[in-house]
C-alpha cells in the first residue's frame, strides 16, 4: 500500500469521472488486490483496466472496505440505498462526489454511515488536473482524512473546507469553472472571426492561447494579476482590450454575477 492510500477501497460507479479517478488511484499506489469496483454497466475501458490491474469488478458478494467512494448519479444512490448501506462497516470512510447530496442527506439514506467526506471535483480531475474542495464531518479520524486526501490529491489539487456550506461556493468556482473557460475560448474565437480571421484559424488560435496561458499559469508561481501585468504594455494593444474587459460592467462584474448565480443554484439543489 502506498502512503496516503487506504488499505482497501470500494468504488461505486465507474463512469467517466469514477473510472478516471480509479486509474489515478492505481497509478498513485492503491493496491488493486484490495480494490473493488461496482458498476451496473461497466465500460469496456473499465472492464479492461480491472482485468489488467487485478481489480475485482462486480463480485457476487462485496464486503465493506476501509473506504467506500460514491461516484454514481444521485438518483442511482436513491434507488440502491439499502444495498449501498450494507457496504459500510463500523470503520468505513464514506467519500461522496455526488453533487447536491449533503452529509445529512447521505447519513439519512445510509444509516450505517459515520465518517463522511463530501467532495466536489471538477471535469479536469478526469485527466489528473482537477480542482477539488472537500469537507470532512467530525467522525472522520486523522487516518481517514489522510486516506481521503491521498485519493483526492491523485486527481489534481485538493483543498479542505472548514464548513460544508462552502461546497456551494466551490461548486460555483471550480466545479462549474471549466465551462466558463470553455465559453471564453468560444467567445475569443468568435471575436477573431469577427475581426477577419478564417474560422478554423480563429478557433485554433483561441484554443492554443487559453491552454498555453493555463500552462504558463501552472508553471509560474507568480499571481495571475502579475502575469497579466507582465503581458500588458502601457498604451499597447493588450491595455486597450483590458480597458474594455475591466470596465465597471466588464468581466469582473460579470464573473461575480455568474458565480453568485451558480452558488445560489447549488444551494437550491442541496436544499
Amino acid at each position: 500500500m502506498s502512503a496516503g492510500m487506504p488499505p482497501s477501497l470500494t468504488l461505486l460507479g465507474a463512469g467517466k469521472m469514477g473510472g478516471a479517478m480509479l486509474l489515478g488511484w492505481l497509478d498513485a499506489g492503491l493496491d488493486p488486490a484490495s480494490t473493488t469496483v461496482l458498476d451496473a454497466a461497466p465500460s469496456e475501458a473499465v472492464t479492461r483496466l480491472a482485468a489488467e490491474r487485478g481489480v475485482s469488478l462486480n463480485p457476487p458478494s462485496p464486503t465493506p472496505s476501509d473506504v467506500l467512494v460514491l461516484a454514481v448519479k444521485p438518483q442511482g444512490l436513491d434507488a440502491a440505498a439499502d444495498a449501498v448501506d450494507r457496504l459500510i462497516g463500523p470503520s468505513t470512510l464514506l467519500v461522496s462526489v455526488l453533487a447536491g447530496k449533503t452529509v445529512a442527506d447521505l447519513r439519512g439514506r445510509l444509516p450505517s454511515a459515520g465518517a463522511v467526506v463530501r467532495a466536489m471535483p471538477n471535469l479536469p480531475a478526469s485527466i489528473g488536473r482537477g480542482a477539488t474542495g472537500a469537507f470532512a464531518n467530525a467522525a472522520v479520524s486523522p487516518d481517514q482524512r489522510a486516506f481521503a486526501e491521498g485519493l483526492l490529491a491523485a486527481t489534481g489539487t485538493a483543498v479542505w473546507l472548514d464548513d460544508e456550506a462552502s461546497i456551494d461556493a466551490v461548486t460555483a468556482v471550480s466545479g462549474s469553472g471549466p465551462a466558463y473557460v470553455f465559453l471564453m475560448v468560444e467567445a475569443l474565437a468568435e471575436a477573431g472571426i469577427a475581426a477577419g480571421l478564417p474560422a478554423d484559424t480563429a478557433r485554433r488560435l483561441a484554443r492554443a492561447t487559453v491552454t498555453g496561458a493555463g500552462a504558463l499559469l501552472d508553471a509560474d508561481p507568480a499571481e495571475a494579476a502579475a502575469l497579466r501585468q507582465a503581458v500588458t504594455s502601457p498604451g499597447g494593444t493588450t491595455a486597450a482590450a483590458l480597458a474594455v474587459l475591466m470596465a465597471e460592467d466588464g468581466l469582473p462584474a460579470l464573473m461575480n454575477r455568474a458565480v453568485a448565480a451558480a452558488k445560489r443554484r447549488a444551494g437550491e439543489l442541496s436544499g
